[in-house]
């Protein structure tokens, strides 16, 4: 999926949140995203995410400490 598509997708479920209450917000999106999200769409929004957050609505950036992060990922090599 395109860096694009994948931010934009990710921004779309935090537009959706943004509606909720304000302590649900962040739990929503990373709940979400850990739900509906495939390793792979994962480890792609974290190799986008861990190069630059710009494009990500803050509470997205927000909610990436609580995405489970696929194994492998951001590891040293």
């Amino acid at each position: 999926m395109s860096p694009d598509k994948l931010r934009y997708q990710a921004n779309q479920i935090a537009t959706f949140f943004a509606s909720q209450p304000e302590s649900e917000q962040i739990e929503g999106v990373a709940d979400h995203i850990n739900k509906f999200w495939d390793p792979r769409m994962r480890t792609q929004l974290f190799e986008i995410a861990d190069e630059s957050t710009e494009g990500f609505k803050p509470m997205v950036v927000a909610a990436l400490g609580k995405v489970r992060r696929p194994v492998g990922v951001g590891t040293a090599s």
